[in-house]
Formats: structure tokens, C-alpha cells, sequence
């Protein structure tokens, strides 16, 4: 399940529209930032990390997308279960062969 936090995407996305389209008319995108996470109610940490992701997305920052990271966490999701199923098959196979043992050293 994932962690979605307590603001819906709708707000992320109108919250870093905002930043983006008044930037200009701060000193810094810190500023707009501030400026903006204050009248959502968010961190202004929190709204830099939606506007740094968003620039990543669209290409104006280097780094992974969100399609990237979503891709690697059902990667690394797939890697754990077939190590599990791995392990069972190891302890089934060792199981099998050491009961094959104990029937033939019974005859």
C-alpha cells in the first residue's frame, strides 16, 4: 500500500502550479515555496520536495522520475518474492532429498 500522506494529489499538483507560476515575483523559488506551503498548511520542506519531484518529471532537473522510482520499487518487490519462493523450493528440495535418504537406508 502506498504512503500517500494526508494532501490529496490534486493539492500537490495545484500547490507546485502555484510555486511555478509565481516564482518570479519572489526573490527565490525558496521563498514562493514558503509563500505557498504556509497557505496549504504543508512544511515548506515538504512542498520542495513536490516541486523538485515535478521538475524531475518534466525534464527541467536531472534525477529519477516517478515512473522511474515506481518501476524500481515493483523491481526490488519482485526480486523479495521470488527470493522467498526460492528459499522455500531450497528447503523442500533439501527436505525431499534427505527423506529419499532415510527410505533407502531403510531397505
Amino acid at each position: 500500500m502506498s504512503r500517500q500522506g494526508r494532501f490529496s494529489p490534486e493539492v500537490r499538483e495545484r500547490a507546485v502550479k502555484l510555486v511555478l507560476e509565481h516564482q518570479t515575483e519572489y526573490d527565490s523559488q525558496w521563498a514562493a515555496i514558503g509563500s505557498v506551503a504556509a497557505k496549504i498548511g504543508c512544511t515548506a520542506e515538504t512542498l520542495r520536495g513536490w516541486v523538485r519531484q515535478q521538475e524531475r518529471d518534466t525534464g527541467r532537473r536531472e534525477g529519477m522520475t516517478t515512473t522511474e522510482k515506481e518501476r524500481i520499487k515493483q523491481l526490488e518487490r519482485e526480486v523479495r518474492e521470488l527470493r522467498q519462493a526460492n528459499e522455500i523450493l531450497r528447503k523442500a528440495s533439501a527436505y525431499f532429498a534427505q527423506a529419499e535418504l532415510d527410505r533407502r537406508s531403510k531397505r
